[in-house]
């Protein structure tokens, strides 16, 4: 048998292989010694056609090589390159204030070679040295950081993967005419990590001080603790810290602005599980925004998870800030646990379990802001323990106190010679969103504690700058106040309508101080129903249309009632009919028609134990006017001064109370007085609820035009 003899490689395979091993090993040494700066102007030319601004690498731009142990598999035996580009410059547009968009000590990115195959860019991981960005936007709406980007429109086939950005001490300028924004921001690395959890202690302290200095010691007593859902954000991943710090100062819509916080070292772009940690505290005129907590997924901007507190003289003053429509408030401090996700469709905020308080009145609830749809949009609830009564004068256009910002121009002064406030409604912010928000205050109380509004209860909407509040609910002196407000603001000027209806309403609940009221049964019912325009509480009631009516049983009433209620004009009235004594009131009815603003009595007695009191006239709220006529018909010889009718003129803020100097032609008894006035009593009628017998006939015995014995 023939020898069997071992196979041979034909010698061209071997010429071959030796050939590609000799070749792979000029290109690594051609590599290893290649001058990367020769690159440079070609790179220049394509990033700057790409961006379509200046790009330029003055500094030198080298590669290393070495292997990426925790790639695994085959890419854990390749060598992977790193390249790093010195003193990188990116240009501005021509219109810009300052001439470079960003420049950069050094670049540093690692490059995975297989993935280049399957036309993948896959960076692990990219390092900015010593950055200085400028951002500007002009007033025409141009912005420094909308890049022109070369499009030939067709899909690239090259897909891009950037897994994390690293960076080091940086500045960043900020110059926005569109929003009013000039800031200078710069970044400094930390001597040491700080742990998330040690950080979020340490900001919460400090946002409570914020918050003691805003309101006073009461909010930080208010906000201790965690709210109910926020235990998570104190330990949200384990190994979490901040290694760099910020500093920020500037102007924000004209207003003087700076910030501080701390932030994470790596920025994790497509990690969800990866958060990047966030703390700040900023200051913008004496509103003060604070925060702690994590941003997920930045490239995106994907998700926000943070503990916010706010605290100011106003939340009016965070529209600015904030772009959402809030009343002008009493000072206030607020803290919560925001949630945020993030989409280019629309946004949603979610501000929940956040409480705190507004001047002296506690606040608390959850709100949900949404920015898709035509408007954005606020709804939640809101509740409070105690609300203050003070608290809501700013609503309707009151200052509670001097504006401690005298530079604050959206302030309207109130005239010398006027009450009414004339401080206008804010209509334009009204149209910037919608709302649906429900608010309800278990207790509210009076300065003096002699303002018996014991509970609130509303539902509040908003749409398309119309506000409704319906119901509006209230339990005022054991009785209740209900009925419906609107306000369309859309309107120039604006329209408003008014349905009020008060049931049982306790005398002895109304005025606790006054002790000859202690004894009463009595109680009063009463309706409102008014339509008007205007842009203040002023401008509203002096063009009001409609009708106020009421009625009020087994009362008493005196000078010092009457000064405890700060009603100046009743007050000189009482005390020339009656002086200084307190005067018990069997039955006074009112019935008051409303044209324009001119309040004209069509029926107005007091049925008193030693007269009956006739008042005719008018209110002229457009000029602040009286205009009345005061009868009195005494029952017998007991008072003898009610036998001259008395005048009311002058203005609300001064007042012209006096006895008319003739005598006018004598009237005929009260009933036969009222003789007139039928309709308008008969009206009445409806509003006396049977409730205490004898107490209800005295008002009966007025309206069905009984004549009185002693008549």
């Amino acid at each position: 048998m023939a020898s069997v003899r071992p196979r041979r490689w034909p010698r061209w395979i071997m010429r071959i292989a030796l050939a590609l091993l000799a070749l792979m090993l000029l290109v690594v040494v051609a590599v290893a010694l290649f001058d990367w700066n020769r690159l440079r102007p070609f790179i220049d030319d394509k990033v700057s056609q790409a961006l379509g601004r200046p790009f330029t690498i003055t500094g030198d731009l080298t590669v290393d090589w070495s292997r990426e142990r925790e790639a695994g598999g085959l890419a854990a035996w390749v060598p992977w390159p790193t390249f790093t580009a010195r003193d990188i410059r990116i240009g501005n547009p021509d219109w810009a204030k300052r001439a470079q968009f960003a420049q950069l000590e050094a670049v540093r990115f690692r490059l995975a070679l297989l993935p280049l195959l399957a036309h993948r860019i896959v960076v692990p991981l990219v390092e900015l040295q010593r950055p200085a960005v400028d951002l500007e936007r002009d007033a025409q709406g141009r912005a420094s950081w909308d890049f022109a980007l070369a499009d030939d429109g067709q899909p690239s086939a090259w897909k891009l993967k950037l897994d994390r950005l690293g960076f080091d001490r940086g500045t960043l300028h900020v110059d926005d005419a569109l929003g009013r924004i000039v800031l200078d921001i710069e970044v400094q690395p930390l001597s040491g990590p700080i742990p998330y959890d040690r950080l979020v202690a340490q900001a919460s302290e400090e946002a409570r001080a914020d918050a003691s200095a805003a309101v006073g010691a009461d909010a930080r007593r208010a906000m201790a603790g965690k709210a109910p859902r926020d235990e998570h954000i104190g330990q949200p991943q384990a190994g979490l810290t901040y290694r760099f710090a910020w500093h920020a100062h500037g102007t924000y819509h004209g207003t003087p602005a700076q910030g501080s916080g701390r932030i994470g070292g790596l920025i994790a772009l497509r990690d969800p599980h990866a958060p990047f940690p966030l703390q700040a505290r900023v200051h913008i005129g004496d509103s003060r925004i604070a925060l702690v907590g994590t941003l997920t997924d930045p490239l995106h901007l994907a998700a926000l998870d943070l503990r916010v507190w706010f605290a100011g003289s106003s939340m009016a003053r965070l529209y600015a800030i904030t772009g959402v429509t809030l009343p002008d408030t009493p000072p206030f401090a607020t803290e919560g646990h925001l949630v945020a996700q993030l989409r280019r469709g629309g946004s949603h905020y979610a501000y929940h379990d956040f409480r705190g308080r507004v001047g002296g009145s506690d606040l608390a609830g959850d709100l949900d802001y949404d920015t898709g749809g035509t408007r954005p949009r606020l709804s939640g609830t809101l509740h409070s323990q105690v609300l203050r009564m003070a608290d809501l004068a700013p609503l309707v256009g009151v200052k509670a106190s001097p504006s401690k910002d005298a530079s604050d121009e959206t302030i309207t002064p109130q005239p010398a010679d006027k009450v009414l406030p004339v401080e206008p409604f804010r209509t334009d912010r009204w149209q910037a969103m919608d709302a649906d928000v429900r608010y309800r205050s278990a207790h509210l109380l009076h300065d003096d504690d002699a303002f018996p509004l014991d509970s609130l209860d509303t539902h509040l909407t908003m749409r398309s700058g119309v506000l409704t509040l319906d119901p509006l609910e209230a339990g005022l002196a054991d009785g209740t106040v209900q009925g419906q407000l609107r306000l369309d603001g859309s309107r120039e000027p604006m329209q408003g309508s008014l349905d009020l209806t008060a049931r049982h309403l306790k005398l002895k609940r109304l005025f606790p101080g006054f002790a000859p009221m202690q004894t009463s049964l009595g109680e009063i019912n009463g309706q409102a129903v008014l339509r008007a325009s205007g842009n203040s509480v002023a401008t509203l009631l002096g063009s009001a249309d409609g009708a106020v009516q009421m009625v009020m049983n087994d009362g008493a009433i005196s000078r010092n009632l009457l000064e405890m209620a700060g009603l100046n004009v009743g007050n000189i009235i009482l005390g020339k009919l009656f002086g200084d004594r307190t005067v018990k009131i069997r039955c006074a009815a009112t019935d008051l028609e409303a044209r324009r603003g001119l309040f004209t009595t069509r029926l107005f007695v007091f049925d008193t134990e030693d007269a009956l009191i006739e008042v005719e006239g008018s209110v002229d709220f457009a000029s602040e006017r009286l205009n009345l006529d005061i009868y009195p018909h005494t029952k017998g010889m007991r008072v003898l001064s009610l036998r001259s009718p008395l005048y009311a003129r002058g203005t609300f803020k001064h007042p012209d109370v006096g006895v008319h100097s003739s005598p006018l032609l004598a009237r005929g008894a009260g009933a036969a007085a009222l003789g007139a006035a039928v309709a308008p009593a008969a009206a009445l009628l409806a509003l006396i609820a049977p409730s205490h017998g004898e107490e209800e006939d005295a008002c009966r015995d007025v309206l069905k035009l009984r004549r009185p014995a002693s008549l």
